[in-house]
């Protein structure tokens, strides 16, 4: 059951990645029209900076359990080497439990503040008014999501390390090697 969980939460992070960089494309798109609608006509689409703000917010939301499952996110590893390699595995655990621990406290803040903007109605302070809940709701979800992959993973790593897989969880938790960076870069 965890590796059908651990497999669909993958593909759907994948899928939300695919989502947040639509909605980056998309107020690129906007962004452009607004510049040729300035310049050649001095007409303003207004709002077009505010709605790219919140579609930058929400994308990065939603990728960044994307990141966790292809450990991309940045890591501070130039002591590593100088730790014996069998600490490796707890090491890369303790990292990210403390970055799973710190997504949690920031959902924990965010869902007070949603809760807030619902319960009073908050709109943007710009000609828009946009009802703020619009943009923070669905960057709660990217983040919920993203605590969601973090235990996820923490505990299917934990699962490779008892069956004595530490190969298995070195490419699950791990620092990339160069060759797999390399990889990364050439496909």
């Amino acid at each position: 059951m965890l590796d059908k969980l651990f497999t669909g939460a993958r593909t759907c992070s994948l899928w939300l990645t695919w989502l947040g960089g639509a909605l980056i494309v998309l107020s690129a798109f906007l962004v452009t029209l607004e510049v040729f609608l300035r310049k050649l006509f001095n007409v303003s689409l207004g709002g077009a900076d505010e709605i790219s703000g919140y579609a930058f917010g929400v994308a990065t939301a939603l990728a960044l359990s994307f990141a966790l499952f292809e450990r991309a996110h940045i890591r501070v590893d130039a002591l590593l080497g100088a730790i014996p390699k069998a600490l490796h595995p707890y090491i890369n655990l303790l990292g990210l439990l403390l970055l799973t621990g710190f997504a949690l406290v920031i959902v924990v803040m965010v869902w007070g503040m949603v809760g807030d903007t619902l319960d009073n109605g908050s709109r943007s302070i710009t000609p828009m008014r946009v009802p703020l809940a619009i943009p923070q709701i669905p960057w709660l979800l990217g983040w919920v999501f993203f605590v969601f992959s973090g235990v996820l993973i923490a505990l299917v790593a934990i699962r490779q390390h008892f069956r004595g897989d530490e190969a298995g969880v070195q490419n699950l938790i791990g620092v990339k090697s160069l060759d797999e960076q390399i990889e990364d870069e050439t496909v």
